[in-house]
């Protein structure tokens, strides 16, 4: 049998993922990385012996992902928090502890009587979704009421699509929610019956003893000469006499021909976008059209004497109504050993968002200044920190806005008229690491089927 060759362009977890995947399959794979690592968003580093993450801090444990860790043999370092560790939320400069459930709900002190109704009474009151598109915002209003919004759907929406739940849409971002209104006329009622009889367990964070570039240096290792880095892909185009591709790179300031039976590209939608323009001129301009929110990412390391609050949980969310710029914070040494040295604690901050788009105009000392001044009171803090460390991501996620489902759609379609390419990313079915796994995954999969129909 003739020897296949694919191309993945981009090292982020799902480009890792694909090529891994492919390399079980037996499929001969080279992956192309435009910066001098692995890894994308998902980055660790050492400051004064704190151990900083400058995307994602933790993951939720999918099948998906247990395998990816099982390929690359992480499993020894894996480290898992305690699921029952409580999450808050903030209202009126005080912490309030999050409901988890709708029983909750109905005793927390976030909430008014007449919201609590709402929750309660919602299982009663049948409806059907919005023909159109239905953005969360309005979604939520609909069912729950302003207050819930505001106070926990809201900041949870900011905390995990740095969105805006005035154009997010609620069927590209929570499908679910929207299946169990059609399918149940409640959310709640669809919720409870999706669950089943067995006993509901809440979703492990997990990470790695190294932090969470263990597992994209495991992947690289793995990959060993199969991975380039600091390439810089100038053209992919179609070649019509082996229905292949080739690509055209530099790096090191040569520049190379690589030709391909099939390519991945495993790049954000807008760096799709640009290399696709020449060829692919419709496909191009529906991935420039999906929008990125800037993320600031602030890792700061205090002593424990100057910490009045016990850190005794998760972390805790950040309601716009607020008035604050930090989205949310995560208390990393509450969740995992070894984040930091003795006596000392670990938080990460988030700012920006899809809400706060001008976030990234502020220096980073101008940034670590406005989370201590922020968080302080919260905290009852009384020091600076001893340690600090900012990222900037200009183009940090993806948004799920109105109209994304479109998007994906049309994207798919073109897809169909340029045989041998496939796209993987965050932006096509969520951006969980979880969700960017089990995509490079299904990507492999289809590239195999495809080069077994050639």
């Amino acid at each position: 049998m003739t020897p296949r060759h694919v191309i993945i362009v981009g090292a982020g977890i799902s480009g890792l993922a694909c090529a891994l995947r492919l390399k079980e399959l037996s499929i001969s794979v080279r992956v192309l990385e435009a910066t001098s690592r692995a890894g994308g968003l998902i980055a660790t580093e050492q400051n004064k012996d704190f151990l900083f993450e400058g995307g994602p801090q933790s993951f939720q444990l999918t099948p998906e992902l247990r395998e990816l860790i099982r390929l690359v043999g992480c499993e020894s370092e894996l480290l898992e928090a305690n699921p029952q560790l409580p999450r808050y939320v903030l209202r009126g400069g005080k912490l309030h502890p999050a409901p988890m459930s709708p029983p909750a709900i109905l005793t927390t002190s976030l909430l008014g009587v007449g919201s609590k109704m709402r929750v309660l009474s919602e299982p009663f009151r049948r409806s059907q979704p919005s023909a159109e598109d239905e953005s969360f915002a309005d979604f939520v209003r609909r069912r729950f009421g302003t207050e819930i919004l505001e106070h926990l759907a809201g900041p949870f929406v900011s905390g995990v699509f740095a969105g805006d739940p005035e154009k997010l849409s609620l069927r590209s971002a929570f499908p679910s929610l929207a299946l169990w209104e059609t399918e149940y006329g409640s959310v709640i009622r669809g919720a409870m019956k999706s669950r089943g009889s067995g006993e509901r367990v809440r979703p492990t964070s997990a990470s790695f003893r190294g932090g969470m570039a263990m597992l994209l240096n495991s992947a690289a290792q793995k990959l060993e000469s199969a991975l380039l880095t600091n390439v810089s892909v100038n053209s992919i185009r179609p070649t019509p006499a082996t229905s292949g591709w080739t690509l055209h790179y530099t790096q090191n300031g040569q520049t190379e021909t690589l030709p391909a039976d099939a390519a991945v590209l495993a790049v954000p939608a807008y760096t799709a976008a640009k290399l696709l323009a020449p060829t692919a001129k419709n496909l191009a301009s529906t991935l420039a059209g999906i929008p990125y929110a800037p993320i600031a990412v602030v890792n700061q390391g205090y002593r424990c004497e100057h910490i009045g609050h016990a850190l005794n949980g998760f972390g805790f969310l950040v309601p716009r109504t607020e008035k604050l710029r930090t989205l949310g914070v995560i208390w990393n040494s509450s969740l995992f050993p070894g984040r930091c040295p003795e006596g000392t604690v670990e938080m990460t901050s988030f700012l920006g968002g899809a809400t706060d788009p001008r976030i990234l105009e502020m220096d980073d000392a101008q940034i670590g200044n406005q989370v201590h001044k922020e968080i302080a009171g919260v905290l009852q803090i009384t020091a600076p920190p001893i340690a600090q460390h900012v990222w900037r991501h200009p183009h940090a996620l993806p948004q799920y806005n109105l109209g994304h489902m479109q998007k994906v759609a049309a994207i798919r379609d073109e897809l169909l008229s340029l045989p041998g390419l496939f796209i993987a990313g965050n932006y096509l079915d969520g951006p969980s690491i979880g969700s960017c796994v089990s995509e490079g995954f299904c990507r492999a999969q289809s590239v195999r089927d495809y080069l077994s129909r050639q």
